[in-house]
């Protein structure tokens, strides 16, 4: 069903034939993820949409033009309401500056709402290796954690997990009946098993969809409500922030939150939405804004907008190599087609094959709700990838002979009259054997037509 937590990783194509194995479970994961696109379409079917988008875009794009002016605008004034702002280069300084907080207050038990930054940083295992209880709330994520897995979805990290599935786990965990498969009954449990950790932790770490330099402001979304739960009960509220979060004015924050929810879920509006400018009166608010790698992605005119990205989860729910292939094939934190543009510029040779993982089919393009053109990123990462001989296994070989094959009518011409000749002299049943590797998931190869549409028309041209 997974890979392990830290596991080595295989590659995109032989992790993703490892999930295609069971078929049942593949064929599910697909429906369910087409599901989550539908209701995306009934959000999204409002008569201002686009002009949202085109908002949203234009507004991303503005923030990350004067990117430093705005984060320090954003220091100025969360400091000035009461809140301690920290500075990370990179997830190493994230954590040394969430422990240095811990330790500071003696700290051993944290609730902590789903934040795709701190698994990014690898908090969690950072801080459980040294002694602190980190209490995963979101549910989702808090099943994952119980069977010590990352999440496979950036909105739904539990997505590849079945509720029978489940219903075994918090018996082993939390002590459920046994053969328990009611979601509400599941859900139930799950409450009170998290109430405690929430209540009673001495920190409470959240990410941030948005951070806004006009009002020194953090906002969060949940549909859960055990961020605002986690944030408000403990002592500490510890905000750990990616630096391209943030946005110029209180007014941009709107047009974010109406696409964000409709793109993710297909709601109007996220359940709890909560705009948090300083601490309590008897409490400690604290932000760490992260960079790690991403004023280097900035810097990259081709790439930089792929830190436009609101992590909505839409463009890993109608791709349909994420939906068929499973979160755990990509071997990055983020997954699915804004992944498979972000985790190269992490470490290109590690994800070599992540920016072929795609059909180029374009659906990610159209349903990103702040118009990221993820095909022409991924496209130009197959393109840096050849350049640093960096390619997946066979295609230095396969595509330049293709590239040759192609590059004159003349020789497309001579190949494509021996490849019907071969067609019709092979039988099929060889063509598609198991050495095979396009047939091996239980693809046919193509039919070749018996004459090309320029014979046929040439043909057509000489009748009288």
């Amino acid at each position: 069903m997974s890979a392990p937590v830290g596991g080595a990783h295989r590659g995109h194509a032989k992790s993703a034939a490892g999930f295609l194995v069971d078929a049942e479970r593949a064929a599910w994961h697909d429906r369910s993820l087409w599901f989550m696109r539908q209701k995306r379409d009934r959000g999204t079917a409002i008569a201002e949409w686009e002009s949202l988008r085109l908002a949203g875009s234009a507004l991303k794009a503005h923030a990350m033009s004067r990117l430093a002016d705005l984060l320090e605008e954003f220091e100025r004034r969360a400091t000035a309401n009461g809140v301690v702002v920290h500075w990370a280069r990179d997830a190493a300084e994230h954590n040394a500056i969430v422990l240095g907080i811990l330790h500071a207050d003696g700290v051993t038990r944290v609730s902590k709402s789903k934040s795709m930054l701190t698994e990014e940083c690898g908090l969690n295992p950072f801080l459980e290796a040294r002694g602190i209880e980190v209490v995963d709330t979101d549910l989702g994520e808090r099943i994952v954690q119980l069977a010590k897995e990352p999440p496979s979805h950036i909105v739904i990290p539990a997505i590849h997990w079945k509720r029978e599935e489940i219903g075994a786990l918090f018996h082993r965990t939390m002590g459920t009946p046994a053969g328990e498969t009611s979601p509400d009954a599941l859900a139930a449990a799950a409450r009170v098993h998290l109430r405690d950790a929430l209540l009673n932790a001495g920190a409470g770490i959240t990410g941030a969809n948005v951070i806004v330099a006009e009002t020194g402001g953090v906002v969060v979304c949940t549909n859960e409500g055990n961020a605002d739960l986690g944030m408000h009960s403990a002592p500490i509220h510890i905000a750990c922030v990616g630096i391209e979060k943030i946005v110029a004015t209180r007014d941009d924050v709107g047009v974010l939150l109406r696409l964000l929810a409709r793109s993710g879920t297909g709601q109007p509006v996220t359940a709890y939405t909560t705009h948090v400018t300083s601490p309590r009166p008897d409490a400690a608010m604290h932000v760490v804004l992260v960079d790690n790698g991403r004023t280097r992605r900035l810097a990259d005119e081709a790439m930089r907008a792929a830190l436009h990205c609101i992590r909505c989860g839409a463009c890993l729910n109608t791709c349909p190599v994420y939906r068929r292939s499973g979160g755990y094939s990509y071997g990055h934190v983020i997954q699915g087609p804004i992944g498979a543009i972000l985790a190269p510029a992490v470490d290109l040779d590690a994800h070599r094959e992540l920016p072929f993982a795609s059909t180029l089919c374009g659906s990610c393009a159209d349903v990103c709700p702040v118009r990221i053109d993820i095909p022409a990123q991924l496209l130009a990462w197959r393109a840096r990838s050849a350049a640093a001989g960096a390619l997946p296994s066979g295609y230095s070989t396969i595509f330049p002979f293709l590239g040759w094959v192609l590059s004159r009518l003349s020789r497309f011409e001579r190949a494509a009259r021996w490849a019907r000749r071969v067609q019709k002299v092979i039988p099929s049943s060889w063509l598609s054997g198991r050495w095979n590797p396009w047939t091996r998931p239980g693809r046919t190869l193509p039919v070749i037509a018996d004459e090309t549409f320029r014979e046929w028309a040439q043909r057509e041209e000489g009748r009288p």
